[in-house]
């Protein structure tokens, strides 16, 4: 089985506690208390394999916070990014988080594939006051190779599970990159060694 682990990150008050619990329950929690964090489990089949899906809800930071993400970094096999789009402080916000998972790594979280993100624009629901367009977020994300989508999770339970399974197939996409290129470095290596070992054992 394959352990699969997604934080979801974002300002408070953007509802990324409701789209996880969304995803998890089907149902639609609108208030949660902020000052707690959450590891959730869920067991899903998805492309022919068991997966163990580990979600990681930290508490609400405040916006105005800087963004360390070093735990997070280390631990997390892809993050889900999520901003209200009836306010332009928690966009601002999304964009810090995106820039720190996206600048040159150091060295103890440095990382063979670059992480799966996905920037989610929530509460369209609320679009009589929008103050994040469409296009401001699909430039952040298409900017920071990350995927993109603005949905409700008061009101679009299907549309937050699909959500929820576009990230876990970049997640596995990821793995089976890291597969490759962990086999392609094998190979080199034992060919180097084979060239090495293989010219000295002629010249002896």
């Amino acid at each position: 089985m394959n352990d699969v682990k997604l934080a979801v990150l974002g300002g408070e008050g953007t509802g990324k506690s409701a789209l996880t619990v969304r995803f998890l329950t089907k149902r639609f929690i609108g208030e949660y208390a902020s000052n707690f964090e959450s590891i959730y489990n869920k067991h899903l089949c998805l492309e022919g394999k068991q997966l163990n899906l580990e979600i990681y809800d930290p508490c609400s930071q405040p916006q105005k916070a800087k963004c360390s993400l070093t735990s997070e970094l280390r631990w997390a096999d892809g993050f889900v990014i999520v901003y209200d789009i009836s306010d332009r402080s928690s966009f601002a916000f999304a964009k810090a988080l995106i820039y720190r998972i996206r600048e040159p790594q150091t060295s103890h979280c440095k990382r063979a594939v670059e992480s799966a993100v996905l920037l989610v624009g929530n509460k369209q629901d609320l679009c009589h006051v929008r103050e994040v367009g469409w296009k401001e977020g699909h430039k952040l994300a298409l900017d920071n190779r990350c995927q993109f989508c603005e949905l409700s999770a008061a009101e679009q339970s299907l549309e937050v599970e699909m959500m929820f399974i576009r990230i876990i197939k970049d997640i596995l996409t990821n793995f089976k990159l890291k597969e490759k290129r962990r086999h392609s470095g094998s190979r080199s290596m034992a060919k180097l060694i084979n060239n090495v070992f293989g010219k000295r054992r002629k010249s002896v």
